[in-house]
């Protein structure tokens, strides 16, 4: 009971911490890539210390596992790149929303990629929440953003959202692997990736704004994903699904606390059903008319 209680502590606070990045994000307004270079770098430093601290760090380790959780990594930076990269161009609270679409994009890898069954429920589901999407991307006027960068932000989340579903079909892959050194070797990863593209030759000078890449690196990455990794291992699936849903909460929270985003009447129904369907799609929730066993479709 105790350790599951310590889960669920964990797994909350690992959401609310992440709830909150889009606002930090947003108002320390670093360039992009800088803010995730350093985020990697100091994250991954993080992250050794826990992997060293647990004993992992060789555990699991070939070739082949090195290379796909490499994979995994460039489609989390990716990821990261689209997401920060869509809050100022359709608010915090619209891309959050868009990017819950991620259970949909792991049901239709797992079917095109390992014929895992379609059933008419999720088909349903994922139905819905391709209609939330519709409504969000036609209330063009929303978040004071221009028609055309509010659905470059709508199409980036979207594209955010299938980026961290392939990241977790490569782990899901890597059951073998100590999950915090998944996630370290995706953020040296990163930095590779970013090092190019990064202001290195004209580093920050004054306190805050290494304050501020601290913080992404050590708290919203390395603290993030020690906590998250150790809640999923001390809760049922099911509990750590509806934990899960405290982050785009807060973040809409957040958003509409700090900068006063407030969504038209389309936008909310949409960020609405975009929410329950991945709500329903995580739980198995029964829509009526369709029984648990309807008919069901696996990919040509």
């Amino acid at each position: 009971m105790q350790t599951k209680l310590r889960g669920a502590l964990e797994m909350s606070a690992a959401m609310v911490i992440s709830g909150t990045i889009g606002w930090f994000v947003v108002r320390f307004n670093q360039p992009l890539v800088d803010v995730l270079f350093w985020r990697c770098v100091f994250g991954a430093a993080t992250l050794f210390v826990a992997c060293a601290a647990l004993g992992v760090l060789r555990r699991g380790l070939t070739p082949r596992t090195f290379a796909l959780a490499a994979f995994g990594g460039v489609a989390l930076v990716v990821n990261w790149l689209l997401i920060f990269a869509s809050f100022s161009r359709a608010s915090i609270s619209i891309a959050t929303a868009v990017y819950n679409t991620q259970p949909f994009m792991l049901v239709a890898l797992g079917a095109l990629l390992f014929s895992e069954r379609l059933t008419a429920m999720k088909v349903a589901w994922l139905c819905i929440a391709f209609a939330g999407v519709v409504l969000v991307a036609q209330a063009k006027g929303g978040g004071g953003a221009d028609g055309s960068a509010y659905l470059t932000g709508v199409l980036m989340a979207l594209g955010a959202a299938f980026c961290y579903a392939v990241a977790a079909i490569v782990a899901k892959k890597l059951g073998d692997m100590a999950p915090h050194l998944i996630a370290l070797i995706q953020v040296c990863v990163g930095i590779v990736m970013l090092a190019p593209f990064a202001h290195l030759r004209a580093l920050p000078t004054d306190a805050g704004t290494w304050g501020v890449h601290l913080t992404m690196g050590v708290i919203y990455t390395g603290l993030v994903f020690i906590l998250l990794y150790g809640a999923i291992q001390k809760l049922p699936t099911t509990v750590a699904g509806a934990l899960s849903f405290i982050y785009p909460l807060v973040a809409i929270g957040v958003d509409f606390v700090a900068f006063g985003q407030r969504l038209t009447t389309a936008q909310l129904v949409g960020a609405a059903a975009i929410l329950i369907a991945a709500a329903g799609m995580t739980f198995g929730w029964r829509l009526p008319g369709l029984s648990r066993g309807a008919a069901a479709a696996r990919p040509r």
